[in-house]
């Protein structure tokens, strides 16, 4: 079984929404530090948003009041709901599991790599103008 699964993801026009999944089968969601990244074609791998229960939700500038990350600790299951989406947010979303739970502070957005446990497969995201 893989550690983390991801799905929710699809093709939807501007201004629509999404809400992607990232199930853990591994880790607990109470006591793990979680993130959402995305990478587009051709672009590095960018930050989106961190979620660790002691330092609550932080996002990425250009998506804040557009996304939103919630737990279900019943579920093992970190959300991420996308609203207002733009054509700039099409890539491939991946949901993660940081080595330090201390990387939730937000150093996990600026500087995504190498700080894993884990990457899940990722779920495509495409957004048309």
């Amino acid at each position: 079984q893989e550690p983390l699964v991801e799905s929710g993801g699809g093709s939807v026009q501007a201004g629509g929404s999404l809400t992607l999944s990232c199930l853990l089968s591994e880790d607990p969601l109470s006591t793990s530090c979680i993130g959402w990244f995305r990478q587009a074609p051709g672009k590095e791998r960018e930050g989106v948003a961190l979620f660790y229960t002691h330092y609550g939700t932080r996002y990425a500038e250009d998506v804040k009041g557009r996304f939103t990350a919630s737990p279900d600790n019943a579920k093992n299951t970190l959300y991420l709901q996308m609203n207002s989406l733009k054509p700039e947010d099409t890539a491939m979303y991946f949901c993660a599991v940081a080595i330090y739970a201390s990387v939730c502070d937000g150093t996990w957005l600026r500087d995504p790599e190498g700080r894993e446990k884990y990457w899940g497969q990722g779920t495509q995201v495409t957004v048309s103008s």
